[in-house]
């Protein structure tokens, strides 16, 4: 046998390179939190006011049903208390907080808190899911969260401590939903848009009595105000909620958490771009650290080679 022949068999294989996620796969996901970036300026342009319950509900319950009935598949066994579970944390619970959080405190503060997000992800997926810590998203993901608060936070913001309570406990309801929507993943044959469905279904239930119980009987709406609401129950409803389950099952827990912080940057650039807003050099720069942030935590970590040996 040749030399090199023998070489070659005797050599180890090396294992294939990790493949990282498909940049494909990266952009339709953004496409959610880019949506849901569009809510500030709909609700405060097209809404009625002090309905922030009704705007949660008409959210999630209509589209939430109307895709438990295209797609005609219901939760099973265990599934029954999983769904109920993930739309509770994901929007029955996270919706409310966050108008609370919103109402008692400046947008920026809001905002800012909310961006904490990704920082709770990073330690669940260590807790929940068992993975190794990772310095290098966690870095970021704090990075982000001070990115956002340079682009939003006003010198005039305020720290109302239920409105912070209320923000913080958002942020880690949503977290865990996340989290736990990698856990258990989709039942065999369960696609994104059944699951988008059971979960806004089981989130608008829970919103239904408390919005009636708060809010009251919806009042009239006019035009603007219906097309409000079907953006918000469509686009940013069950459409970019069916992507962002999608995206979850394919990517890291913690990277696609950081694809949130493009909800807050979107509301600050429709701001600039459509409702005369202006953004100063500290806020030009909080916003390249967010998106700095984003995209270097879609990475794994850069390897550190290993000391060769001493010659």
């Amino acid at each position: 046998m040749p030399l090199s022949e023998t070489l070659r068999t005797a050599r180890p294989a090396r294992p294939p390179a990790p493949r990282s996620p498909a940049l494909l796969v990266i952009a339709c996901t953004a496409l959610a939190p880019a949506a849901w970036g569009t809510t500030y300026a709909v609700t405060t342009e097209l809404l009625p006011p002090d309905r922030p319950l009704l705007a949660a509900l008409l959210r999630s319950l209509p589209g939430g049903l109307l895709l438990v009935a295209l797609t005609r598949i219901l939760p099973r066994g265990a599934w029954w208390w999983k769904a109920a579970a993930l739309g509770t944390l994901n929007f029955g619970a996270f919706f409310p907080l966050l108008f609370v959080s919103a109402e008692r405190l400046p947008g920026g503060v809001a905002a800012t808190v909310g961006a904490i997000q990704p920082v709770i992800v990073a330690g669940l997926a260590v807790a929940v899911l068992h993975e190794a810590p990772s310095a290098w998203r966690t870095g970021w993901a704090l990075a982000g969260a001070a990115g956002v608060g340079l682009v939003v936070l006003g010198p005039t913001a305020a720290l109302d401590p239920v409105g912070v309570l209320a923000g913080l406990a958002g942020a880690a309801s949503m977290a865990l939903g996340v989290t736990l929507t990698k856990r258990w993943g989709r039942p065999a044959g369960v696609g994104p848009l059944t699951l988008a469905g059971w979960q806004l279904s089981a989130g608008g239930l829970v919103l239904l009595p408390l919005a009636i119980a708060v809010e009251g009987p919806p009042p009239h709406l006019d035009g603007p105000a219906v097309l409000g609401y079907l953006w918000l129950g469509t686009v940013g409803g069950f459409v970019a909620y069916a992507v962002w389950f999608r995206g979850i099952g394919l990517l890291p827990v913690t990277a696609t958490a950081l694809l949130g912080l493009l909800s807050p940057l979107v509301a600050a650039a429709i701001g600039v771009a459509a409702l005369g807003e202006s953004l100063t050099a500290v806020q030009l720069a909080g916003f390249a650290v967010a998106l700095t942030a984003l995209v270097a935590g879609q990475r794994t970590a850069p390897a550190t080679r290993p000391p060769g040996p001493a010659r």
